[in-house]
């Protein structure tokens, strides 16, 4: 299986993931990726900051079609600091959860959330 880089500095055009729409970019990129039959060195070199909504997007939406396994196999991260580390982890957990039962989360949500 071929290798190849996304480098999200230059697929966004910015130093800064933090918009959804951008985290799209990188996803689709990504997903064809995959598709090709490539893995996916994700690169955040000269990324300064990243939201939960852009990592989402760009990453955690992936579990809704791939499974655990194979995200693990074929999806390496480079150069994220290790704030980016903390938050990819935390969306790639709630990934998993949400796409594995999405009403069980919803419900749990909900209660929480209740008045």
């Amino acid at each position: 299986m071929e290798n190849t880089t996304i480098s999200i500095v230059n697929t966004i055009g910015d130093v800064y993931g933090v918009e959804a729409e951008d985290g799209q970019k990188v996803f689709e990129l990504i997903v064809k990726a995959f598709k090709d039959n490539k893995k996916v060195n994700l690169s955040f070199q000269n990324i300064e900051m990243l939201t939960t909504a852009f990592l989402n997007t760009a990453v955690g939406q992936l579990y809704k079609d791939f499974s655990e396994d194979f995200i693990r196999e074929n999806l390496k991260v480079s150069e994220i600091s290790d704030s980016g580390k903390v938050a990819l982890k935390r969306v790639v957990e709630t990934a998993k959860l949400y796409y594995k039962d999405p009403e069980a989360l919803r419900r749990s949500i909900d209660e929480i959330t209740e008045d």
